[in-house]
């Protein structure tokens, strides 16, 4: 880890105003970052990928709100500074949101989820071999200079949303239900003011700009999360797939939301995780079954659409069939749940 500045900032504008300060470094690595739970940031750091310059603490900002969960009949807002243990141990969130908590109490331990945010959490970086052994080109660290994966050992590597620049997998699970549900951010510090953007504009495909992973303004951050609620909620899972049930991401994983009708799907959402370069919505899937009898077959027809697009590589092809599986395992559980 290299030698870097630290600050603790107290007020929002004061923390949004350090960051722009030091944006103008024309090495990405050497910016200033926020740093809140840091369970993803100092680990990188450690690895010298990330070589911040500033790091600018978050932890004690005076807006209250930052850490809180708020709960109306239109929804639910968090505070980006929640921490994700927090967040599953509400118990709205566990009577009103089975999908945000499925997501939550999967990922990562139960101490890292006692340090981590829901802010840093959806801003987590790939966990891609390439990108975290700095020896090896990466153009997502360092822009121009090649992708290894390619020809390499892309196992754990996406297959949807892949460029021939950049087929890194997005590694969260709490994203998975955003993107499924709908929710949107909430933002300050940029050129322009306070912004409200859809979750779904939140992150970038690579294409060929893989080391631009966001669509965040120098100097911004996230400081609320708001999911709405809907007929959809209750009957919703999350199920993942992973080479060992604790502590690892996921190789597929789906996450479902349902509104129906004596069996027949009037709404439908579905998010896909551990095959994608971003948080990824499987709309074609949703296509195939809004207005349709729920069955395995229909199910099995929407699995399908979801990966017609699929990319694979030399050591990754298997996630086709498994994430078409999990699919299906996740829309005929969802199925069941009586409410």
């Amino acid at each position: 880890m290299e030698i870097f500045n630290y600050q603790r900032a107290a007020d929002p504008q004061v923390a949004t105003q350090l960051i722009r300060s030091h944006a103008h470094a024309s090495d990405l690595q050497s910016a200033a970052q926020y740093i809140a739970g840091g369970t993803n940031m100092t680990d990188y750091m450690t690895l010298e990928v990330l070589r911040p310059k500033w790091l600018i603490d978050i932890n004690h900002l005076s807006d209250a709100r930052l850490k809180q969960i708020e709960h109306t009949d239109r929804g639910i807002r968090f505070g980006a500074l929640v921490k994700m243990s927090e967040a599953e141990d509400d118990p709205i969130v566990q009577s009103q949101y089975p999908l945000i908590r499925d997501t939550l109490v999967t990922a990562a331990s139960r101490q890292i989820r006692n340090m981590a945010t829901l802010g840093g959490n959806i801003l987590q970086r790939t966990r891609c071999e390439y990108f975290r052994e700095t020896s090896w080109p990466c153009n997502k660290r360092n822009p121009n200079s090649g992708c290894s994966a390619l020809a390499g050992i892309n196992r754990q590597h996406a297959i949807l949303g892949v460029s021939n620049h950049c087929i890194a997998t997005y590694a969260g699970d709490f994203a998975q239900a955003l993107i499924a549900l709908d929710a949107t951010i909430e933002i300050i510090g940029g050129a322009n003011g306070a912004r409200h953007i859809p979750f779904a504009n939140l992150h970038t495909l690579p294409g060929t700009t893989p080391h631009i992973e966001n669509s965040l303004q120098p100097g911004e951050l996230i400081t609320f999360i708001n999911v709405p609620a809907g007929p959809w909620m209750r009957r919703a899972c999350y199920i993942k797939v992973r080479d060992r049930r604790s502590y690892q991401f996921a190789i597929t994983s789906a996450a479902v939301a349902l509104h129906m009708e004596n069996n027949v799907v009037h709404d439908c959402r579905i998010a896909l995780g551990g095959v994608a370069t971003i948080p990824w919505r499987a709309q074609a899937a949703e296509k195939i079954l809004k207005g349709k009898v729920l069955d395995e077959r229909s199910a099995t027809l929407a699995a399908d659409a979801a990966f017609e697009n699929a990319i694979t590589g030399e050591y990754n092809a298997f996630k086709v069939p498994i994430g078409k599986q999990t699919i299906v395992r996740a829309l005929l559980e969802v199925q069941r749940i009586k409410i």
